[in-house]
């Protein structure tokens, strides 16, 4: 069991605590927050409460989107290097003091520190040519690989330097609700729903670099 008693997390989510793991500093240790679940858990209504808590626990969602059809398909084929070509390394889940946590591959900069998030470089420096470049790639390696994953948001994603460039890795939000999942045996279906993402991820980063004064809800339907 790896002992987080003394650790701070280096990031945290509403759901989520992101620890770096004391004995490989390049890995994360995601722990879900229980008292959050149980709180989501419970604005539930009656009906969606029958299905559980596991759909709400972001953790067992993370682990069944990294079983998605895409992912295990290129896996099988021996590509599995596409696969992390813009998602960290997944280890599977672990033991930790505080509970069971996801382990990952932890992205880091120059400087041994946690990579810098998309949305922190956009409030610092805009949307430059660079990672505009970066993610025109993400999004060409979405449409070929036909992973799925939920809307794509700016502080979901961390730029790390790969062959001399700033490459985007999703470190959360990957994998598409249940039903969405099964539709995705239809290619035609997938196309469109990567491509839904690619337009909302295009739009949220013009709501990022704006004055924010509309909300986000609102800015999206327009």
């Amino acid at each position: 069991m790896i002992d987080l008693s003394h650790q701070t997390p280096f990031a945290s989510g509403y759901n989520r605590h992101c620890y770096q793991h004391p004995d490989a500093p390049d890995r994360c240790l995601k722990v879900i927050r229980p008292e959050n679940i149980e709180a989501r858990y419970q604005r539930q209504t009656p009906l969606k409460k029958l299905l559980g808590k596991s759909r709400i626990n972001d953790n067992k969602q993370e682990q069944l989107a990294h079983q998605q059809s895409a992912i295990v398909s290129l896996i099988r084929q021996g590509q599995e290097s596409h696969v992390w070509q813009h998602l960290p390394r997944f280890y599977g889940e672990t033991e930790t003091s505080l509970g069971a946590a996801n382990e990952s591959e932890l992205l880091l900069d120059e400087h041994g520190n946690p990579a810098p998030t998309l949305e922190s470089h956009l409030q610092k420096y805009g949307f430059d040519a660079p990672i505009q470049a970066a993610v025109q790639r993400l999004c060409k390696w979405l449409e070929k690989t036909g992973i799925l994953t939920r809307n794509l948001l700016p502080h979901n994603l961390v730029i790390a330097q790969r062959n001399n460039q700033p490459e985007l890795f999703l470190v959360d939000g990957l994998g598409a609700p249940g039903a969405q999942n099964m539709l995705a045996a239809i290619p035609v279906w997938r196309r469109r729903y990567i491509e839904r993402r690619i337009r909302r991820f295009y739009k949220r980063i013009a709501w990022e670099l704006g004055d924010r004064q509309q909300a986000w809800e609102e800015f999206q339907r327009l």
